[in-house]
Order: structure tokens, then C-alpha cells, then sequence
């Protein structure tokens, strides 16, 4: 069992404790001792597309990836900001060469939880051709970014 060390880059590990990872999976930081690695991770991102914040559109590291909440307050009702959330998706999929296919969870937020049965059916629609479908979890927020209605977050492996 890996032991978790703190430090602020992020989670690092003992490079002893790793062995069977493939030396690619792992890169020394500077600053920090020889025997602590880090795994590597590459960014996902469309350029131009708004953020509302410091961090990456996406994150993908040895076969996993993590897509941010996709938000779409270019939009007035749920059903729309659902459909225009989950196209960016699909675009965030495209850019790192994934598809529906590769998505494990799914994560949705709802400004209010009255507006589940409008965002499930244009969820459904959107998810209906996946062979097997995301585990997921639906909620109300209290606020959501920018005024947004749903916000929608996945993730997966290649």
C-alpha cells in the first residue's frame, strides 16, 4: 500500500513502492529528494474556451482522465445549458482522442434539483448510444458558477 507524503505540488509518492510502473509513468520534481516521484500528467484544453477560474479544462495521467465542470450559461434553461455543458464535453473528448465510450462517472450539479427530470432527458439522449453507460450522481449545489443551471463533470480511461 502506498504511503501518501505532503507537499504542495501535489500527491507524490515513494518511488520504491512503484516498481511496476512503467518508468514513463513517473518523473522526479525538482526540489524534491531523488526517492519521491510524481505521476505524469498532461493538460486537456480547447483554445479560447472560457474559464471562470485557475485550473485545466481537463487533466489526463496514465490511462485516466478528469474533465473540470463544463458549464454553459450562454444558455437560459436547463435543457439547453445541459446540451451546451455536454457538447463541450464531446469537444474536451475529441481534443484528447476519446470518445462517450471511455467516460466511468458523471457528476451533475443542479442549481435546482426541480430541473432533474429536464437535464435527465436530454442526459439520456446524449449517453443513450454508449454501450455501457457511466456511473453517475446528480445533486443540487447551492450556487453554481456564473449563474449556470447544471454544471456536469466526468471522468474515465482511455
Amino acid at each position: 500500500m502506498s504511503r501518501m507524503v505532503q507537499y504542495p505540488a501535489c500527491a507524490h509518492v515513494l518511488a520504491n513502492e512503484f516498481s511496476s510502473l512503467k518508468p514513463s509513468a513517473l518523473r522526479q520534481v525538482d526540489g524534491l529528494p531523488p526517492e519521491r516521484l510524481i505521476m505524469d500528467k498532461q493538460s486537456i484544453e480547447l483554445p479560447g474556451a472560457a474559464k471562470y477560474g485557475p485550473y485545466s479544462a481537463g487533466v489526463q495521467s496514465e490511462g485516466m482522465f478528469w474533465l473540470s465542470g463544463q458549464i454553459a450559461v450562454e444558455f437560459e434553461d436547463v435543457k439547453t445549458q445541459t446540451k451546451g455543458a455536454l457538447d463541450k464535453i464531446d469537444s474536451l473528448l475529441e481534443a484528447a482522442n476519446l470518445t462517450r465510450e471511455n467516460i466511468c462517472f458523471a457528476q451533475i450539479l443542479l442549481a435546482e434539483i426541480n430541473d432533474f427530470a429536464a437535464m435527465n432527458e436530454v442526459y439520456g439522449a446524449w449517453i443513450d448510444s454508449v454501450n455501457i453507460k457511466p456511473a453517475r450522481a446528480a445533486f443540487a449545489a447551492a450556487a453554481l458558477p456564473a449563474g449556470a443551471l447544471v454544471e456536469i463533470v466526468v471522468q474515465g480511461t482511455r
